[in-house]
């Protein structure tokens, strides 16, 4: 009779630990999966997610007529990446491999387990630099139909259906808090049982004790996220690069996303590099109908809106919204202040704001035709129009001093001159007198528009900010907002974790965010989006399958 308790243990039950406990079971062995949180949290945050996918020369690119291929793809992806660390070998490799998956098999094998895309693709990043900068050259962002929650379902029938035929015994409510060790192999685990919790999917979960646990397998799979939930733990690794860090931050994931799992890996030999990467977002709003704590909301932009610091100035080229995360929170960070400003009009607003995660989109989620062709109609989304007249940093006014005003009241300091911020929009407008000019924002929004899909849907026509027809005038206080962890657990490309001295801990994998989604770093500095939840389904399945193939 074997000792073990399992083949595999998979620590997590997100996306990367469904996507790998659903390879393992399907390879034939036994697998446990264990999660600190309740069932109702079963997908993690992927299912918070909006649902997006990087694809590379897709058939929805096709269909709009757009160029792409794995070579313009790689070239963007390393522009944007930057390697230039020792360690950097093996996120390289992933970021390579990555890359060939997107423009491969991923589309098809995702396809055949019954997913399907909005039909037209969104260009997030597009970096505004030269052509092997950061920033995607092409349109690649691939909306899920359903959003995160179609995302994460059919792994979570793989998984559901694998349970059913006693190859995987979910436990939630089991928080690990050690890896045992025999003979310099990672053999299992220990841990606290935490008692039982009815909170919806999200809410932070009691932390009271019941009892403890040990397993044992052959192979452990840690899928257990990053450290966005920890704000403690994002400003100790916070880069003096970006400047200082910021007093306050929005959470754009739940509490439980603590990354605990990191120090109890290092406690046991694992390798943690490239800590001091992270995808925090500048576009965050407080959530006025919250779940978790600080919970806040991602604006996705178009690119219209008027960017101001919080002095009122115009952030530089080629800061816009929507072209470069990472350049601009460098640049806001850099200012004192930790918030900045949208101005916008009702027009923009209409057309191109879209609000991420998958509640806020119901009409996608919903796979609900009508709802979706009703974005064309007067008038924004359902959601967005909730926060415009319910979130703490929305304001609406006719004019612009009343505007300002609005403005100077949400902050600690009226620090904004209403004749300094006419000054920055009227010398913007200025720019749309002739179909030409010398701004770089009004040049990017008129080669946005050249792309068909930004017409439709994304960007509005150019006009002028202080055209009262366009109104009324809107302004948003902007806020930093933590989301994602782009190094951790150093892997080779067989998922196996590491150790200081680059050699494989035996009987160890990692996979998903806790691992930089590959390699301990698979993006480099600055990720191209739609790569996270393809990050974890990649790394996830390798590290399922490599840790199946290695057990008897």
């Amino acid at each position: 009779m074997s000792s073990y308790d399992a083949d595999v243990i998979i620590l997590g039950a997100g996306l990367a630990g469904l996507v790998a406990a659903a390879e393992a079971a399907d390879a034939g062995k036994r697998v446990i999966v264990l999660d600190q949180e309740p069932e109702a949290s079963l997908g993690g945050q992927a299912f918070w997610s909006f649902g997006g996918l990087f694809l590379v020369d897709s058939p929805e690119q096709r269909r709009l007529g757009i160029k792409d291929s794995r070579e313009l793809a790689l070239q963007d992806w390393l522009g944007s990446a930057g390697f230039d660390r020792p360690e950097d070998a093996w996120p390289r490799k992933w970021a390579e491999a990555y890359v060939d998956f997107a423009a491969g098999e991923k589309r098809s094998w995702l396809y055949q387990q019954g997913m399907r895309w909005f039909p037209v693709v969104g260009w997030a990043e597009r970096g505004g630099y030269l052509a092997t900068g950061h920033g995607n050259s092409v349109p690649r962002f691939h909306v899920t139909w359903g959003t995160g929650p179609a995302v994460v379902e059919p792994f979570i029938r793989r998984v559901r259906e694998a349970a059913a035929r006693g190859r995987i015994d979910l436990r939630f409510r089991h928080r690990v808090t050690a890896l045992t060790q025999t003979g310099g192999a990672i053999d299992g685990v220990r841990g606290e049982v935490l008692e039982a919790s009815t909170v919806v999917r999200g809410a932070s979960s009691s932390r009271t004790v019941t009892g403890d646990f040990a397993l044992r397998a052959q192979a452990v799979v840690v899928t257990s996220g990053g450290i966005g939930g920890n704000h403690e733990l994002v400003r100790r690794n916070w880069p003096p690069r970006m400047g200082p860090a910021p007093k306050r931050m929005l959470s754009g994931v739940p509490a439980h996303v603590d990354g605990q799992m990191l120090e109890v890996v290092y406690g046991s030999g694992g390798s943690v590099i490239n800590p001091d990467r992270m995808w925090h977002y500048t576009e965050g709003i407080q959530n006025w109908d919250p779940i978790w704590p600080m919970h806040g909301i991602r604006i996705l932009p178009g690119p219209s809106s008027l960017w101001l610091d919080a002095l009122g100035r115009r952030l530089p080229a080629p800061l816009f919204p929507g072209f470069d995360t990472l350049g601009t929170l460098e640049h806001i960070m850099q200012t004192g202040y930790d918030y900045t400003w949208f101005v916008l009009t009702q027009k923009i607003i209409e057309k191109e704001f879209a609000l991420s995660g998958s509640e806020q989109n119901p009409d996608l989620t919903g796979k609900d035709i009508r709802m979706v062709l009703g974005r064309a109609l007067p008038g924004a989304p359902a959601p967005v129009e909730a926060f415009k007249q319910k979130g703490a940093d929305f304001v609406v006014a006719r004019t612009l001093p009343e505007l300002v005003r609005g403005m100077n009241a949400l902050t600690d300091e009226p620090l904004l001159d209403a004749a300094a911020v006419e000054r920055e929009i009227v010398a913007r407008d200025s720019q749309l007198t002739n179909p030409f000019g010398k701004d770089a924002q009004i040049t990017a929004i008129r080669g946005a528009r050249a792309y068909v899909g930004d017409k439709l849907i994304r960007v509005a026509r150019p006009h002028a900010i202080l055209d009262p027809k366009a109104g009324p005038l809107i302004a948003v206080r902007l806020n930093i907002l933590t989301r994602k962890t782009l190094g951790g657990l150093h892997t080779d490309l067989s998922a196996r974790v590491l150790n200081a001295e680059g050699q494989p801990l035996p009987g160890l994998y990692a996979a998903g965010e806790v691992a930089g989604f590959g390699g301990g770093g698979m993006h480099g500095y600055r990720a191209l989006e739609g790569t996270f939840l393809g990050g974890c389904i990649f790394s996830g399945r390798t590290a399922g399958r490599a840790a199946a193939a290695a057990v008897a």
